[in-house]
């Protein structure tokens, strides 16, 4: 008989608050609301319901993780309930992929623009970072000295093409500014660059050169002072802006037959106009003035500054709105060559480190081990959210005072020793590369930061280890009992070819942490269209209607969860075909339906495929092949060892 899920799907409304839902919607794995309050949300009695495995905020909405199937039959209990606006699978075909974006207030959708338009060009900052510390460290009298030479030794020739490789993105970073700013606004990215181009014009005179009086402006009609826009990053946002909406109003009114050519040429024409007809310079001088407060902020006396910004940080990462540190830390990097916040920053990722490693070996549980582990591991590349989520605010709060306190005392530190980065972009263990530009910067953050880690174990020891861990996940009484166990082998196959990447390693939170089961993520191969294909014999007991997600179950009762995409539920259906129907039987490597790579990335969604074993539980053993390797289409990509265990009754002697 199926399950009556009457009495949980009201049971989350209470929770979550039927007066604070204003509507609700379901993937293939979890309940995604949009709620007026997400704060009045009880997070830890909803995670005790039987159903219920988790919680997470992320892309607007409040999503309550339940697992494949099962959310189905919860949702269409809350949805019969009639008690909130079930919103999936009514007739409005576009509700459902609207509904985050229109409840998102001015507030959040402004602290999520700096992540759209500054992410896409972490990668050069990064790279140029580096390049930058091996000029350093290559040309360093010291390092010369012991191969017997000294910098004057160095041809100039050879310093002007290395130059080339360090100076070309912060020369011209307002026009890559400017291009991401069209691109985020869904204007055309080549015009942007075009007008970025403009403002850092060798014909203009370079900002810094009239700074320091070097340079003239050229004073246009007499009076005007023109010049270049070299540096200031908040003059190209805001010249990226006001292009980006300027194209798209005229091309709403321009006639059809002089769009093409005269949407541009207007385009460019107003902005550089706006821009050096008094823009630019206003802004440039608010930006200039941002910056002095922060430097200000960052050399508090005593280290109180960098200690307010250590300690916030991972508040601010909680809440979401860390993401608009990278403007500020671009804008440092554009003016001054170095970036001492991410240094601050950085000891949050120390901090976790310190902490989810005390938890792993402290714990007693399995599976506080298991997530505490992965937290770790994850953590030493840079990504958090395993840690934040899957450790410190799972059990109680004190885990994350200690991240809190711990990261502060670092931060402060480095910022009494001046420490600064000469980039961005790399965390934890990759982010030693962003100061082998200078000795001293090197050997104090190696220092401070490992000492973070050491705080923040010893911290946790002392009086952050949850009550929770430290209890078995359950013993089986033997005394009466005889055990025979049979141990039989399985394999999962990829569904798609591609690079194969850890699953802690994905950008979703939820899946990252193990929470719906282990698995591995391929990233496609094909830019275009892909295949997917059965990654095992079994029956589909899922088929998304919107084409994103495949539940499977073998024919020996595994249940396989093939997922296309971070968050692709929003695009409905779009990239994806579906070639098959829930119920009916496949066999391995047949094919399942196709999906648009190229059309996801457009949307600004991760394409990564994800493939979990939902049932992990019932296996001893799950190995993933290894990570960053390629695979065809039904090559090997998880090895199961399942352990069926009977339990027969004896008398007692």
């Amino acid at each position: 008989m199926a399950k009556n899920y009457e009495e949980e799907a009201k049971a989350i409304l209470k929770l979550v608050g039927e007066n604070n839902v204003d509507s609700v919607t379901h993937c293939q794995t979890r309940l995604r609301f949009v709620v007026k309050d997400r704060k009045a949300i009880d997070d830890k009695a909803l995670e005790k319901l039987p159903e219920v495995k988790g919680v997470f905020y992320g892309s607007g909405q409040y999503q309550v993780i339940i697992g494949t199937g099962v959310v189905n039959d919860v949702y269409a209990a809350i949805a019969k309930l009639g008690t909130v606006n079930a919103i999936y699978g009514k007739d409005d075909a576009d509700t459902a992929g609207k509904t985050s974006n229109e409840h998102k207030t001015v507030v959040q959708r402004l602290m999520a623009m700096p992540s759209g338009i500054f992410i896409p060009i972490i990668p050069v900052i990064a790279a140029t970072g580096l390049f930058l510390g091996l000029k350093s460290a290559a040309t360093n009298a010291q390092v010369l000295k012991l191969f017997g030479a000294v910098p004057s030794d160095i041809p100039a020739s050879l310093t002007s093409v290395i130059s080339v490789l360090t100076d070309t993105v912060f020369a011209f970073l307002p026009a890559l500014i400017v291009w991401s700013t069209f691109r985020y606004f869904k204007g055309t990215p080549i015009i942007g660059i075009v007008i970025g181009l403009m403002l850092v014009s060798p014909i203009l005179p370079n900002a810094y050169s009239v700074a320091d009086g070097s340079a003239k402006a050229i004073m246009l009609f007499g009076w005007l002072p023109v010049v270049g826009s070299q540096g200031s990053v908040l003059t190209a946002l805001v010249a990226g802006f006001i292009g980006a909406k300027l194209e798209l109003f005229f091309r709403r009114h321009m006639p059809n037959v002089l769009e093409q050519i005269l949407t541009p040429f207007l385009t460019m024409l107003v902005t550089f106009a706006i821009m050096i007809m008094g823009v630019g310079p206003i802004v440039h001088a608010i930006e200039s003035g941002m910056l002095v407060g922060v430097e200000a902020v960052i050399h508090l006396p005593f280290g109180i500054g960098g200690f307010l910004i250590g300690a916030a940080y991972p508040l601010m990462v909680l809440i979401g709105i860390h993401q608009t540190m990278i403007a500020i830390e671009t804008s440092l990097l554009a003016s001054t060559g170095l970036n001492p916040l991410i240094t601050l920053e950085a000891m949050y990722g120390f901090a976790n480190l310190g902490v989810a490693l005390a938890i792993f070996l402290r714990a007693r549980s399995n599976k506080a081990k298991a997530t505490s582990m992965g937290a770790f591991t994850s953590q030493l590349f840079g990504v958090s959210e395993p840690t934040l989520f899957g450790v410190l605010i799972r059990y109680n709060f004190r885990p994350l005072i200690v991240t809190v306190l711990t990261s502060g005392i670092g931060a402060a530190i480095l910022s009494m020793l001046n420490v600064a980065a000469n980039s961005y972009g790399l965390a934890v263990v990759p982010s030693y590369l962003m100061y082998i530009y200078n000795g001293h910067a090197l050997l104090w953050y190696t220092i401070v930061s490992l000492g973070t880690v050491v705080a923040a174990f010893v911290a946790t020891n002392a009086f952050a280890i949850p009550k929770e861990v430290l209890t078995p996940d359950g013993d089986v009484e033997t005394a009466n009992a005889v055990i025979s166990s049979t141990v039989s082998d399985n394999k999962v196959y990829a569904p798609v070819g591609g690079e194969t990447v850890a699953l802690d390693q994905v950008s979703d939170p939820v899946f990252a942490s193990g929470m719906m089961g282990e698995g591995m993520a391929i990233k496609p191969a094909e830019p275009g269209i892909n295949k997917v294909y059965a990654p095992q014999s079994g029956t589909l007991s899922v088929v998304a209607d919107t084409g994103h997600a495949y539940g499977l179950t073998t024919d020996d009762g595994m249940e396989i969860l093939v997922h296309l995409g971070i968050d692709t539920v929003n695009l409905k259906g779009a990239p994806f075909t579906v070639a098959v129907k829930a119920g009916q039987h496949v066999n391995q490597g047949d094919l399942l339906g196709t999906f648009d790579q190229a059309a996801i990335k457009k949307a600004g969604l991760d394409a990564t495929i994800i493939v979990l074993i939902t049932n992990s539980k019932s296996y001893a053993r799950i190995e993933p092949v290894a990570a960053d390797t390629t695979v065809q289409a039904g090559a090997d990509l998880l090895a199961v060892q399942r352990e069926d265990v009977k339990v027969e009754s004896v008398e007692p002697a």
